[in-house]
């Protein structure tokens, strides 16, 4: 594991300790009032000591009124800079540095926790029977557009000084970042629709409003998909443009994913059987992408042999190791990969028993959140743990925090 141990070295000359990064994964730990939880800030305790190069939270939402789950952490403001500083503070004794992720929902918001509903278009959401979950959105004015892009920097600057190392922006997955990125979300005829240029314009304005926040030696990074997978949506192609784009501004880490919560590509969902048995879901893209771009590159998205993960890097495909799920079920997974303790990650696939809900990973996404409040409770992962009691967890907060709104 001589390339997974070795040390890396940020454009902006911050240096991780090795090669394998938790990336984001949705914890739901925040309180009814979307501040951080003890839970929360203690299960990034945990992780810490597993001597991973650098953490990277779940969602951190900049707006109260647009909120992904019903217990996201929301940084608008100072209200919580305590608890933000004692979580920043999960890695004192460490090298491990610590990033949130940084979004807003946009259209990918459950109409039972949202008033109001924004997207870049009046486009609905298609999940099937899920739809109902969600409204149609309002079309942003060009002042809320700038309104949102405003409070990325804000809440970059206050995460900075509450001590987080960096931060990271959600440009995949169907969230607004995203949406705005593909034509099928974004049908806007205005300077932030139509070409891949003026699509990438939100991103690249917010990428420029944190700089400016943050200051030139603060690493920004950034989640991208490497594609929508959906027919007419964000190509392969538009995300090479957007990745140059990118770049030329100086970002400092690209994480390369893909898929929406329409079209999961994610999490393994659809991906054809020989992808799956070479692990990294989205290499050919990334073989790509390192042609046309200096800045390191991060692949989120099927590692799970420790042999396998060792070679991307040897033959320079990329330059940091992405993992999520194996988090939940390995509280000490970076140190026990580099140590050869553990050589092969086993990642558990919970059923319902119900078709539609395992399709739409209705019960994969709260199983896995289970085992981060297990974590984060003191407990040990529970591989048992069942599926359907994940999904039954997952709405009574939905329907709980829309009984019980701020």
């Amino acid at each position: 594991m001589k390339l997974l141990n070795s040390s890396f070295k940020l454009p902006n000359g911050s240096h991780l300790q090795n090669r394998i990064v938790k990336s984001a994964m949705s914890e739901n730990m925040g309180t009814l009032k979307n501040a951080p939880t003890k839970n929360l800030i203690n299960a990034y305790k945990v992780w810490s000591k597993g001597e991973s190069g650098l953490l990277i939270t779940g969602n951190i939402m900049i707006d109260s009124k647009a909120i992904g789950e019903p217990r996201n952490v929301v940084v608008e403001d100072y209200s919580n800079f305590e608890l933000l500083q004692e979580w920043a503070k999960s890695i004192e004794g460490t090298k491990t540095h610590i990033w949130p992720q940084l979004n807003h929902p946009g259209r990918q918001a459950f109409a039972a926790i949202n008033k109001k509903i924004v997207g870049p278009s009046s486009v609905s959401l298609k999940m099937g029977g899920a739809s109902a979950m969600f409204k149609k959105p309002t079309p942003l004015t060009e002042d809320e557009i700038w309104d949102i892009i405003k409070r990325f920097g804000i809440t970059a600057k206050i995460m900075k000084e509450a001590g987080f190392t960096g931060c990271q922006i959600h440009g995949a997955h169907g969230y607004l970042v995203s949406q705005f990125l593909s034509p099928l979300s974004n049908t806007r005829n205005d300077k932030w629709g139509g070409s891949i240029e003026n699509r990438a314009r939100f991103v690249k304005e917010i990428y420029r409003e944190i700089r400016d926040q943050v200051g030139k030696k603060y690493p920004i990074g950034i989640k991208i998909n490497s594609a929508d997978f959906q027919r007419g949506g964000f190509t392969e192609e538009e995300s090479m443009k957007v990745l140059q784009i990118l770049s030329n501004e100086g970002i400092d880490l690209i994480e390369v994913s893909g898929g929406t919560y329409e079209k999961p590509a994610m999490v393994g969902i659809k991906q054809k059987k020989s992808t799956k048995n070479r692990e990294a879901y989205f290499l050919d893209y990334i073989d790509k992408a390192r042609k046309i771009t200096n800045k390191p590159l991060m692949l989120t998205g099927g590692f799970r042999s420790a042999k396998i993960m060792e070679q991307a890097l040897v033959e320079d495909k990329l330059d940091i190791i992405g993992l999520a799920r194996p988090y939940c079920i390995y509280t000490n997974l970076a140190k026990d990969i580099l140590s050869g303790k553990l050589k092969y990650i086993d990642t558990p696939l919970p059923s319902s028993g119900i078709k539609m809900l395992d399709k739409l990973g209705g019960v994969e996404l709260p199983w896995y959140e289970l085992q981060i409040h297990r974590i984060g409770e003191g407990k040990k992962p529970n591989k048992e743990l069942s599926g359907l009691a994940a999904f039954f967890f997952s709405l009574k907060n939905i329907f709980f925090k829309s009984f019980f709104k701020n």
